[in-house]
């Protein structure tokens, strides 16, 4: 196991009606910035919750953040907050809402183009502080330092992470999901899912807790996912699934171990090209990644294989082979397509992705650095 600091503060308030004990995390004289996305908070009872949870604190609205949010939408955020005073923000939404959020609160401070912040991986030096009410359970976003961006005007979609954009609090109510169509519930399994992978199935680091903790989520959602699909109200199952995607991406399984994150990389550009949702650039990639990767991940792909698959019987190569495709027939269980002609989406954007790393002094992606472009370039070729 290889060293590692690990620092998590998020407060987790888990469960039905935790909307209405957020008045007591945030403090009483805090004008409020109420961020969300296209509006369904609206529709579906949230916001009333919300609202009913802010009474008699100061607090604006500020909504339309874009799926895979937009860098020109955040800056208006950034504006408003300075016109108005804000000190604290409530990002109410999914995945995109947060990471908009956590966004916004490195950008208020931050002296220069707040792209940089992205683009250059400019030190976040302050934040204003922001609790999260998730709605979407799938990039874990609500209990780490992670956020991901994207500049429409040159279609570039980039991330940053800093301990100043932890979340003081998340509310993770199951039934406020309930109200999700089943194609946001699929992306989001299949998120979960591939964050897991990204930091398991690299190669053996003699950490056998954390494989597995990575394997009981991969089980979790193998099991939950399809229950939560076929009865969107079963509390039960849908409590398993959001519990299951926080705990994918918080740190703790990636703690003293190799990660990957090429699948990431590579779908981040199908998104910012084509405008996919990113669960479904992970399930294009992902399969085909473990399969050019296959001999550098020979030993955990057998462990993923054995213990998540249960495939113990035939040759080496043939339970390899059994578990990519059982990866693979899983995502397309759950609604997720996993071929890029799926989508419309044709073997002319390799050369368009491959330029764009190189162009920004690709590192090696991977667990051993020895991702590159031309390997990018291979992955890509199955994928059609």
């Amino acid at each position: 196991m290889e060293n590692f600091a690990f620092y998590n503060p998020v407060k987790i308030l888990f469960g039905k009606g935790q909307i209405a004990n957020i008045a007591a995390e945030i403090p009483t004289e805090a004008k409020i910035l109420v961020t969300y996305g296209g509006g369904s908070i609206k529709t579906n009872g949230v916001y009333e919750q919300v609202k009913a949870a802010l009474a008699g604190h100061d607090f604006l609205e500020f909504g339309g953040i874009e799926p895979n949010p937009h860098l020109e939408t955040l800056l208006k955020a950034v504006e408003l907050i300075r016109t108005e005073g804000i000190n604290f923000l409530l990002a109410v939404g999914g995945g995109s809402v947060l990471d908009g959020t956590k966004f916004i609160a490195a950008a208020v401070n931050f002296e220069g183009d707040p792209w940089d912040i992205l683009a250059k991986q400019a030190p976040v030096k302050s934040a204003l502080p922001f609790g999260t009410v998730l709605t979407l359970p799938a990039t874990g976003s609500e209990m780490n330092t992670n956020s991901v961006v994207t500049k429409w005007e040159t279609q570039e979609k980039l991330f940053f992470a800093s301990p100043l954009v932890f979340p003081k609090f998340s509310v993770l109510d199951p039934e406020t999901t309930y109200s999700l169509p089943p194609r946001q519930i699929g992306n989001g399994i299949v998120d979960a899912f591939t964050h897991v992978v990204e930091q398991y199935l690299t190669y053996p680091a003699n950490a056998p807790l954390q494989d597995r903790w990575a394997e009981s989520i991969l089980q979790t959602l193998i099991e939950e996912g399809p229950k939560t699909l076929a009865n969107p109200h079963d509390y039960a199952s849908r409590a398993n699934v959001v519990w299951s995607a926080t705990l994918a991406l918080n740190g703790m399984i990636g703690t003293g171990v190799p990660q990957d994150w090429t699948t990431h990389m590579i779908g981040h550009e199908l998104t910012a090209l084509h405008g996919l949702d990113h669960a479904q650039t992970l399930a294009v990639v992902l399969p085909n990644t473990l399969t050019v990767r296959r001999d550098r991940k020979r030993e955990k792909l057998l462990q993923y294989a054995e213990r998540v698959w249960d495939l113990v019987d035939g040759d080496e190569e043939a339970r390899i082979d059994q578990a990519i495709q059982k990866t693979r027939d899983f995502f397309e269980s759950v609604g997720v397509r996993t071929k890029l002609s799926d989508y419309g989406v044709g073997l002319d954007v390799i050369p368009l992705i491959t330029d764009r790393f190189e162009k920004r002094g690709f590192v090696a992606l991977g667990e051993h650095q020895d991702v590159t472009p031309k390997v990018v370039e291979q992955i890509l070729a199955l994928c059609a």
